[in-house]
């Protein structure tokens, strides 16, 4: 394959996209959980300002390492755990539950009998899984139109004419009227932007066994199931099967140096990664990773602009990001559809797993992400003529 560097206004589309749908989906959750936690004002910029550099960078590194987009984020359930849990502790307790889950997030990433058992996933159920996972966001694009048809059929009309006509600029397109369609329904008068540049706050740690049970334990759970394992089974969904030992060794490094300064959790994206894979980013795979380097320095931008990005993404109209992560998920959610029923042995499990994925069930803290998976490699388990690779035991 050429592994031509020759950047591309797709690549930066798309990695542009995957930046402003992962910030501006979560960023007022992270911002609360920090609330939450008892982080002062200069406290919250840190989180903002050391999460941005630690997804930039680990975003940065590996796609490069890898020539794919490898993107990281924070734990958006992660973030939502703690706005429910975190007012019983102090900040330095909670700070030391930081640590422990990145220590127990190193412990896995070290584990080959772990690493192993992924890599068996089925890419039919890997496929299912991402397609229950980008259904809801697809969904968006027309339950938005219930309050805002004519906005939503303007998105649907140009998603449908560029990708006739100009499928390399759509993303690009989408982003110019994103931002036009934010101004216009900005009903509240918007505070004025400035630019002030952040800095870390460091909190020292305290590990108090209550605050590690019942905090850093559940993160590192919430973030290995729902957010790592669909970042892989994404990977795996679009071809790409890097060293993925190597890269979560290298995010709970990072969650290990980043927590002192508000780094509650970082992990592998899926939605965002999704966007940077698709097909309309590049016709050869191979050069895909530039919109993960654009994505990666557009994270570390973020980060170093954490004040004003802060106000921008606060005051974007919700319909707007909507619409705009609905629409640049569509191509993705069509191929994961038609991979996932590809292999008519695969079909029922895939199915399965798809309508679970999608179904916003939570059992037991754990997504249904991955409760879909699970029903699909039990009904793979159970099905009599698939080969028998897939029913053999994983050897430590």
């Amino acid at each position: 394959m050429n592994h031509s560097n020759s950047l591309q206004l797709s690549h930066v589309a798309a990695g542009s996209a995957a930046v402003i749908v992962g910030y501006s989906s979560a960023v007022v959750i992270v911002i609360e959980a920090a609330r939450q936690a008892g982080a002062s004002e200069p406290q919250l910029i840190s989180w903002l300002l050391v999460l941005g550099l630690a997804m930039g960078l680990s975003t940065l590194f590996f796609s490069w390492r890898f020539k794919m987009p490898v993107i990281t984020a924070w734990s958006t359930p992660g973030a939502v755990f703690l706005i429910s849990t975190a007012g019983d502790f102090s900040l330095a307790e909670i700070t030391g539950a930081f640590l422990f889950a990145g220590i127990l997030s190193l412990v896995a990433a070290r584990s080959r009998l772990l690493m192993r058992g992924i890599e068996r996933i089925p890419p039919a159920l890997s496929a299912a899984m991402l397609a229950g996972i980008l259904l809801p966001y697809c969904l968006g694009v027309f339950t938005s139109a219930q309050n805002y048809p004519v906005l939503s059929i303007f998105f649907i009309l140009i998603y449908l004419l560029g990708s006739r006509w100009f499928p390399r600029y759509l993303m690009l397109v989408l982003l110019v009227v994103a931002a036009l369609a934010a101004v216009m329904l900005s009903e509240t008068e918007t505070t004025a932007l400035h630019f002030s540049l952040p800095s870390l706050e460091w909190v020292m740690p305290a590990f108090n066994s209550a605050a590690l049970i019942s905090i850093g334990v559940p993160l590192f759970l919430i973030t290995t199931l729902s957010q790592n394992l669909p970042g892989i089974s994404i990977q795996h969904s679009h071809g790409y099967k890097p060293d993925n030992r190597y890269i979560l060794t290298g995010i709970a490094l990072v969650q290990l140096f980043s927590a002192p300064f508000g780094g509650f959790m970082i992990n592998l994206a899926a939605i965002t990664a999704a966007i940077c894979m698709a097909e309309n980013v590049d016709e050869n795979p191979a050069k895909r990773y530039l919109a993960g380097i654009v994505a990666g320095v557009g994270y570390c931008l973020a980060g170093l602009f954490a004040v004003t990005i802060t106000l921008i993404f606060t005051q974007m109209p919700p319909v707007v990001t909507s619409l705009l992560a609905g629409i640049a998920l569509l191509s993705t959610l069509q191929s994961s559809l038609l991979r996932s029923l590809e292999d008519a042995p695969f079909r029922q499990g895939a199915l399965l797993t798809f309508l679970c994925s999608a179904s916003g069930l939570s059992l037991m803290g754990i997504s249904a992400p991955v409760w879909g998976l699970l029903a699909g490699m039990v009904t793979v388990w159970l099905h009599p003529r698939l080969h028998p690779q897939w029913k053999q035991p994983v050897e430590p």
